[in-house]
């Protein structure tokens, strides 16, 4: 885990300066930072950084607004009172965009048909980064994004509407799937170790693909209604087909030394007291004697507990747990009920399994998996893949489209509604003339109208 050290230090940030002068041409290029670099030196900041943007600021923003954390002090105090500036998130926009959309751009490019692994994992990663953006500030630069190093034409990206960068990232990760399906032989180089996530295995990469593809499907329910549902069980079946299980989860990874951190552990060690686990979703875990809340930390003095917020705690990003409760949603949608109870009791004792490390007790098994055609409903879909995605920005974008759980705004809060959105960023509104700058966050994006 040393490399992870090294290479959370080198994840780049890209300046683009116009030069006024002949005078010092070639002068601008260090010896020491080349500017072709091999494969297996770029895919893992892509990943790591990844890592920080889906466990990091953003996801402590999104569990604020949706109630699983608490701000109490300081900038996240200001947050549980929806105060959210363009000043707030510049950072979280650039790395986004510099250190993982620019550089997957750039593995697409190099791997070539000759790599097509490297293609194929970099396409998920730049799809994973698109949904990123496009979830929390709606249309955003997608097939300009991040073309700057090419010269002064890829300054001002234009922005694209969210319904055409959903289909660029179902575009994405098709694409991936037919590059990591192809046999080892047709790469002349493979990753490996430099694959953080899955050590080079293109098979669990198939499956997080069909996974991210499910979760962008249903995401337009409130959009296209039962055609997002019936799309999503097909990208179910696949995923289930391609092995997804468990011990397939994508998770971000992080180790014990420095700059290697868990992103919440990290957190709440630096900045203590910050955050407090949620009153609201403390009471909901209480009311169902819940036996993951230990787990998530049920101590109000600190954020995230034992499981997600150990110094090397993995971070979910598509599991198998989300991908049983996608079905679950997407079978009720169709009418499919019987399928849709069962998913819903295989997503909560896996995730119970997964997060406790031990099977359901008998009287919880009872009162909340052990649903049938008769007793499954979208509350109770919803309200337990709230429980699941404890940390995770995903639920987020849950709530956004189907309002469950019901929460109560904040009274004392700035405006008058949970945001719905984040405001574009400050470095957006002053340097990029093409921006569609909007400043209302309870806008709903275009797949929350």
């Amino acid at each position: 885990m040393k490399k992870l050290i090294i290479l959370f230090l080198m994840v780049p940030v890209f300046l683009s300066i116009n030069s006024c002068s002949s005078f010092v041409e070639g002068e601008e290029i260090s010896p020491n930072s080349p500017a072709d670099a091999p494969l297996n030196l770029i895919l893992p900041g892509i990943e790591l950084s990844t890592f920080s943007s889906y466990s990091g600021q953003l996801a402590r923003l999104s569990s604020v607004l949706i109630q699983t954390q608490d701000g109490v002090q300081f900038q996240f105090e200001d947050f549980n009172s929806y105060e959210i500036t363009e000043l707030d998130i510049v950072n979280e926009w650039g790395q986004i965009y510099n250190s993982a959309i620019l550089e997957a751009n750039t593995v697409i490019a190099k791997a070539g048909d000759a790599n097509p692994y490297y293609r194929g994992i970099a396409k998920v990663l730049k799809a994973m980064n698109l949904g990123l953006a496009t979830d929390l500030w709606g249309d955003v630069p997608s097939r300009e994004a991040a073309k700057g190093l090419e010269g002064a034409s890829g300054f001002n990206p234009a922005y694209d509407a969210q319904e055409i960068i959903i289909g660029d990232i179902q575009n994405l990760l098709s694409e991936a799937i037919t590059d990591l399906s192809k046999p080892a032989t047709a790469n002349t180089f493979s990753p490996g170790a430099d694959d953080f996530a899955f050590g080079g295995d293109a098979g669990k990469w198939v499956s997080a693909a069909h996974i991210l593809k499910a979760r962008y499907s249903i995401r337009l329910t409130k959009r296209t209604g039962i055609a997002a549902a019936t799309a999503a069980l097909v990208s179910v079946d696949a995923a289930l087909a391609a092995g997804a299980a468990p011990q397939n989860d994508l998770n971000a990874i992080f180790g014990t030394n420095g700059n290697e951190l868990n992103q919440w552990y990290a957190f709440n060690i630096t900045r203590g007291g910050y955050i407090d686990m949620g009153n609201k979703f403390v009471d909901l875990l209480n009311s169902i004697n819940d036996p993951r809340l230990n787990a998530y930390g049920s101590d109000k003095t600190k954020a995230v507990g034992a499981l997600f917020g150990s110094e090397d705690s993995k971070a979910p990003l598509a599991t198998f747990a989300e991908l049983k409760f996608i079905e679950a949603e997407a079978a009720f949608r169709t009418g499919d009920l019987a399928r849709s109870a069962n998913a819903l009791n295989a997503a909560i004792l896996s995730h119970i399994k997964s997060a406790t490390g031990a099977d359901a007790p008998a009287d919880y098994i009872t009162a909340q998996a052990s649903n049938d055609a008769t007793t499954v409903n979208l509350d109770k879909i919803m309200t337990h893949k709230y429980i699941a995605m404890f940390t995770q920005i995903e639920s987020y974008s849950d709530w956004r489209r189907t309002g469950i759980p019901s929460l109560t705004p904040n009274p004392l809060a700035s405006i008058a509604g949970i945001p719905r959105r984040l405001p574009t960023p400050q470095s957006e509104r002053l340097y990029n003339s093409n921006a569609v700058v909007t400043s209302d966050l309870l806008k709903p994006v275009w797949w929350d109208q």
